[in-house]
């Protein structure tokens, strides 16, 4: 609803498309206790359509302009409008006004949940470890930039949509890594995140200008990920490692999708999300742990960091070389990481670092190490996963 009356209205006016749709949901709550429609969501298209007269007197009134609606769209051109393809199109045209390079990096993740995928202040501050405040002020300095700049409600074409397709894809990304990886305090998996961002990449991969082989590699990433989901916490939602996890849990149906999408995302040159979703299918298509081909996801972690170097890749480089025995190899990766690279997840880094001392039999390091990781560690299921996993590996170091 607020994709398609910013289609009609203009960016400008985002508040007050806003502010309308927040009256309409409201109405229906009011409507729907005592009377529920048998298809609420023509309720709401009925709704919506009410809501753009509604918003267009509301407007002229402001500027203090005569015209008449009549003189504009007519209702069968506002009915065009709710069509699905039109739909999919107003969203899509929304992505990319959320990631427009006159907005800041950092406002345009917060721009974009809020506008796209509907969540409160409070849920973006939650999703993004940041106060309510802080989120309130990144979108309101995301408001006043597109007035200021005068930011057109539009999908790029040619050199521009080129620039900009790697931004939004980087965006779509971090949505889906923190439902993943969530960094809440006692939610480790956001399934509703994961969701958002795998429903933002199918509306890329169903226009032909933004179906591109890096947004297909993309998909396929999200799909072998969420496959994995409901394993990744036990009932008591307690952390279960790769190689505790139910495998007969994953779902298929996501990892034939995954492999689809993969076999789509052809090049001539491979990109970041094509190493990373190979690396991910290569997890996938194990049995069992033990069965997992660790020479080829080292090989493909190798490519992705001369890719794109990052301490994170570094870390998994670490845990795979532990994981093929190559202790000394491992312990010179761990030894270049820079672990304040890493922020939120530096605990990753000291975990590591007790699983190598475990390995090499250097115990009173390996506890020293795992005991600072807990220190750091902020999830609540992960902080005891990690107190397990100590009495597990250094039960006679106290």
């Amino acid at each position: 609803m607020v994709a398609i009356l910013t289609r009609i209205f203009g960016l400008e006016h985002l508040p007050l498309i806003e502010d309308a749709v927040q009256d309409t949901f409201v109405s229906a709550m009011k409507a729907w206790r005592k009377n529920p429609p048998d298809n609420p969501e023509a309720w709401l298209t009925a709704a919506a359509k009410n809501r753009i007269y509604d918003l267009h007197r509301q407007i002229q009134a402001e500027k203090n302009r005569a015209e008449v609606w009549t003189q504009g769209m007519d209702s069968t051109g506002i009915n065009e409008f709710f069509l699905e393809d039109e739909i999919a199109d107003s969203q899509l045209r929304m992505i990319f006004a959320a990631c427009h390079p006159d907005l800041k990096p950092r406002d345009q993740i917060a721009f974009a949940l809020k506008t796209i995928s509907g969540f409160s202040p409070n849920e973006i501050a939650s999703a993004l470890l940041l106060k309510d405040e802080a989120v309130r002020k990144r979108l309101h300095r995301a408001r006043k930039a597109i007035v200021k700049e005068g930011i057109a409600f539009e999908i790029p074409m040619g050199s521009e949509l080129a620039d900009r397709l790697p931004r939004v894809l980087e965006v779509v990304y971090l949505i889906f890594n923190e439902g993943f990886h969530s960094g809440k305090q006692n939610t480790l998996v956001r399934e509703d995140l994961c969701g958002e961002a795998l429903r933002l990449c199918k509306l890329l991969l169903r226009n032909p200008n933004t179906s591109t082989s890096d947004a297909q590699a993309l998909f396929a990433l999200f799909c072998f990920h969420a496959s994995r989901l409901r394993s990744k916490v036990n009932e008591q939602q307690e952390v279960l490692s790769l190689k505790e996890q139910d495998r007969s849990l994953w779902y298929a149906p996501l990892i034939e999708l995954g492999y689809a999408s993969l076999n789509k995302a052809v090049a001539s040159e491979f990109g970041v999300y094509h190493y990373e979703a190979a690396i991910a299918a290569e997890h996938v298509m194990a049995r069992s742990y033990e069965d997992t081909n660790w020479n080829h996801i080292l090989g493909h972690y190798q490519k992705l960091q001369a890719l794109q170097p990052s301490a994170f890749v570094q870390l998994n480089m670490a845990t795979v070389l532990i994981q093929l025995e190559k202790y000394a190899e491992a312990e010179t990766m761990l030894g270049t990481i820079e672990a304040a690279a890493l922020e939120q997840r530096t605990y990753l880094y000291h975990g590591l670092w007790a699983e190598y001392y475990h390995a090499v039999g250097e115990d009173a390091e390996g506890c020293a190490a795992i005991d600072r990781a807990i220190e750091m560690v902020r999830n609540t299921s992960e902080k005891d996963y990690l107190k397990k996993k100590r009495k597990k590996l250094f039960a006679t170091n106290g």
